[in-house]
C-alpha cells in the first residue's frame, strides 16, 4: 500500500527538525561541551542499525585504558530521571538495550537519563573517577557536544532512497552527516564489491574529517536462554522459528535461514515487552512445527525473557537466542580503533585531561 498520503506530514516533521537544527548552528539553543571524552553512537533512522553492538565494542575496548561509563535514554522503561543499571536490574527500570550493555559489561557504569546533559551531570557527581562517556543514541541530542560523533548507516536500507518520517524511516536529514567524524555502514554483504563502496563513498560525498569503514552482523551459535530446562543447542541445519522484537529483523530472519531451517517467524514491535499471551503463541507455533523445532530471538530480546516467572519449564527449554557482534570488513576494525583513540587524544581538550 502506498504512503504517498504521508507527504504532507513528512515535510511538516522535516521543516520542523530543520528549523531546530538552524537553532542550534545559531547558537539560540546551545550545546554543552565537557572536558571529559564524550563518544556518542547514533544514526538517522528509526529501527535497528546497530548501536547496541557498536557501544558494546567500544565499551569493551576503551575500559582497558579509561573509567568508561555508557549513557542511553534508557528507552520505553517504567522509570524517570536518572537511574544506574545493576546486574539485578530489571529491562523495565532501565531499557532492553541497557540491561543488555550491562549484563555484557557488568563492571562498567552503565546509566539511562531522558535529558542526557543532566544524565552527564550526575555521572560527573557521583563517579568523578568517569573520564570516558560513550553516549548511546544520541546524535539527535544536541544539547550535548560530543568530542567524536559516530553514525550507523543500515546498509540495506540506505539513507539516500528514504524518506523522513512518517512516509519514511528517516528521524533526521542526511545532510546532518556533516557533523559525523566516522560513518559505520552496518549489516553490508560479507562480499561487498569494491564498486558497491565506491557506489556508496560517492553518495556520502565525505569531508576530509570524515572515516568510513564497511560491517557486518557477526553471529554467533545459539545459546540457551535459560540454564533451567535448558535443551539441546541447535546444531547446523536444525528447524528454528525466528523471533524478534527489534527494529530491523530482516538481517536476523536472513542470519538464521543461513545457518537453520527456518519453520517460521514471529515478529513484535521494537522493545516489546512479553506478556503471557506471547508465550502463548511461542508455545502455539511450536506446537504446529514438526517436532524438535525450537525458537531462536535476538539477544535483547533474551533479556527481556530471562527473568521472567511466567515460562513454563517445558517452554524454557525451547528457547534460545543468538548472539551478534560487529565485524570489520577486510580486518579494519583494529585501524578504526586506534584511529578513534587517536581523534580522542588530537581533541585540545584531553591535554586539559592528561597534562
Amino acid at each position: 500500500m502506498s504512503k504517498t498520503w504521508l507527504i504532507p506530514f513528512s515535510l511538516l516533521y522535516g521543516t520542523g527538525v530543520a528549523i531546530r537544527h538552524k537553532l542550534f548552528d545559531w547558537k539560540v539553543l546551545r550545546s554543552e561541551e565537557y572536558d571529559i571524552p564524550v563518544i556518542c553512537v547514533g544514526n538517522l533512522t528509526v529501527g535497528g542499525t546497530g548501536k547496541t553492538p557498536m557501544t558494546e565494542m567500544l565499551a569493551g575496548h576503551f575500559k582497558k585504558t579509561y573509567n568508561v561509563a555508557i549513557l542511553s535514554r534508557g528507552y520505553k522503561r517504567r522509570t524517570k530521571g536518572y537511574v544506574e543499571a545493576e546486574t539485578g536490574t530489571s529491562f523495565l527500570d532501565v531499557g532492553d538495550e541497557p540491561k543488555l550493555l550491562k549484563q555484557r559489561h557488568p563492571d562498567i557504569l552503565v546509566a539511562v537519563c531522558e535529558k542526557r546533559r543532566e544524565g552527564i551531570k550526575e555521572i560527573r557527581r557521583r563517579h568523578p573517577e568517569v573520564n570516558l562517556i560513550i553516549l548511546d543514541d544520541g546524535f539527535q541530542h544536541r544539547y550535548v557536544d560530543p568530542w567524536i560523533n559516530i553514525v550507523l548507516i543500515d546498509y540495506t536500507r540506505p539513507v539516500y532512497r528514504d524518506h523522513l518520517l512518517p512516509w519514511g524511516n528517516l528521524r533526521d536529514m542526511p545532510s546532518q552527516l556533516h557533523r559525523a567524524h566516522y560513518i559505520i555502514m552496518t549489516k553490508c554483504p560479507p562480499n561487498i564489491t569494491p564498486l558497491d563502496r565506491r557506489i556508496v563513498s560517492k553518495w556520502l560525498k565525505l569531508y576530509p574529517y570524515q572515516s568510513l569503514f564497511f560491517t557486518n552482523m557477526e553471529c554467533g551459535s545459539a545459546m540457551p536462554m535459560f540454564i533451567e530446562g535448558a535443551g539441546q543447542e541447535p546444531s547446523t541445519g536444525s528447524r528454528v522459528i525466528a523471533m524478534s522484537g527489534i527494529g530491523n529483523p530482516a538481517a536476523f530472519r536472513k542470519s538464521l535461514e543461513e545457518r537453520y531451517k527456518l519453520q517460521g517467524e514471529i515478529v513484535f514491535p521494537d522493545h516489546h515487552p512479553y506478556r503471557r499471551r506471547d508465550l502463548a503463541q511461542m508455545q502455539n507455533s511450536l506446537n504446529e512445527s514438526p517436532a524438535g523445532t525450537v525458537i531462536v530471538a535476538t539477544e535483547k530480546d533474551a533479556v527481556k525473557l530471562s527473568n521472567s516467572k511466567k515460562i513454563p519449564l517445558e517452554l524454557k527449554g525451547k528457547l534460545f537466542y543468538q548472539p551478534i557482534d560487529i565485524r570489520f570488513h577486510d580486518d579494519t576494525g583494529t585501524e578504526f580503533l586506534e584511529k578513534l583513540e587517536q581523534d580522542v587524544k588530537a581533541n585540545p581538550k584531553y591535554s586539559l585531561l592528561h597534562p
